[in-house]
């Protein structure tokens, strides 16, 4: 049951449909409160967040980030991801957990050598298995420990010629498809929640009170509200909105667009889930024997910039997809043993994905890039505009939760 708040009905627009503006906006009209989820996609949860590898953080990707301010960072947003879900789509998450955690195996130019990747997951797996809320990650925690893969073992696993060393960590992933599907659905039960579709946000107006007052948002079809309370909830139009309004936009950030591989195989497959670390190399999901997902960074990455404009995305016709998920394949399977079987046993294959914004810059391969972290997210309010950097898909619920109770 959602909490009980004590206040008047208020009206708030949510901005972005895909998994932050949706859970923020059942959480709000579960608690009481009139929304208007607004997105210019045509469908809720059509990019990122349907098209994504679905990993549920607990750190262990930022070993660059030896700090640990990134692992504390994400670590209560991974650990509440089961629970806030669950209670959003009222049903159990386990049909998209993959069966199987993920195995990080460290190339030979990662930015963060194996012995030193080694303390850092052994440092990010205490901080989870000690953590007050362990037992509500996608699989119990209390007694998580981290596996170096044994020489023999890796050698059947990897080309060792590339991977130098291979760890077993506790993170596991979800299909996100699977997640976007239900979250559609939760929205389109709701009756507090009006859906505006194909609707871009270009600004927002304002009255005598300024951010304290109610707020108008601007579309190419005119004006919108007033509301009680609007959320910038945006993936890649959050930094231009809030400039828009007169905010301060971050010191440093980027645009990626990216895409990867979903791919359906005709009988089960054994492949593991395998994260390749650290830096821009790839990885492997493997949600239940016959769907995954393989992505290689600089295959899939499609544009990139620095913003305040976003950069083209290349057409990826019929074609182009079918070259580009056989670069992705060849790369893995250069590095995976079993991947360059993949398209003898494929039953479907999907190219898709989406912009990820975030708080930095560089290069992946360069140890110094800000890229590495993701310490710097969360809510930023001003007056009744709230603008949320989610940082990180398995953060959403989390932040949504906290967004939701601020308003009401």
């Amino acid at each position: 049951m959602p909490p009980a708040y004590n206040h008047v009905v208020k009206h708030v627009a949510v901005l972005g449909a895909g998994i932050m503006g949706v859970s923020t906006a059942l959480f709000l009209a579960r608690g009481g409160a009139r929304v208007t989820l607004v997105d210019a996609a045509p469908a809720i949860c059509a990019g990122a967040s349907r098209w994504n590898e679905g990993k549920i953080h607990l750190g262990h990707l930022y070993a660059a980030d030896p700090s640990l301010r990134t692992a504390h960072r994400l670590l209560p947003g991974g650990l509440a991801f089961r629970p806030l879900i669950e209670s959003l789509i009222v049903q159990r998450l386990t049909p998209a957990i993959a069966t199987a955690g993920d195995l990080f195996l460290v190339h030979r130019r990662s930015v963060v050598d194996a012995d030193a990747a080694h303390r850092y997951y052994e440092a990010v797996t205490r901080l989870a298995a000690t953590h007050p809320a362990a037992t509500h990650y996608l699989e119990p925690l209390r007694d998580a420990r981290v596996e170096r893969v044994e020489a023999g073992a890796l050698d059947a696993l990897a080309n060792r010629d590339e991977i130098v060393a291979g760890f077993r960590v506790p993170e596991r992933s979800v299909s996100t498809r699977w997640v976007a599907d239900r979250l559609a659905a939760a929205v389109a039960a709701e009756p507090g929640i009006d859906v505006r579709l194909s609707t871009r946000v270009t600004g927002l107006t304002m009255g005598p009170a300024g951010f304290d007052g109610p707020l108008t948002i601007v579309t190419p079809d005119g004006a919108d509200g007033p509301f009680d309370a609007v959320v910038n909830a945006l993936w890649e139009g959050r930094v231009a909105l809030d400039a828009a309004v007169g905010l301060a936009p971050p010191p440093a950030w980027s645009y990626r667009y990216r895409v990867a591989v979903f791919l359906d195989t005709t009988t089960p497959v054994t492949i593991p889930n395998v994260v390749i670390a650290t830096g821009p190399f790839g990885d492997v999901k493997n949600y239940d024997g016959r769907s995954l997902y393989l992505s290689w960074y600089d295959t899939g990455l499609l544009a990139h910039g620095t913003g305040p404009s976003l950069p083209p995305v290349p057409p990826l016709d019929g074609a182009a997809a079918a070259r580009l998920a056989d670069d992705v394949i060849a790369h893995l399977g250069g590095l995976l043993h079993g991947v360059a079987d993949l398209p003898s046993l494929t039953a479907a294959r999907h190219v898709a994905g989406g912009w990820v914004v975030a708080a930095g810059h560089g290069a992946l391969d360069d140890p110094a890039s800000t890229l590495h972290r993701r310490d710097r997210i969360g809510l930023t309010r001003h007056g009744r505009y709230l603008s949320v950097d989610t940082g990180k898909y398995s953060v959403a619920p989390w932040l949504a939760r906290a967004v939701a109770d601020a308003i009401l």
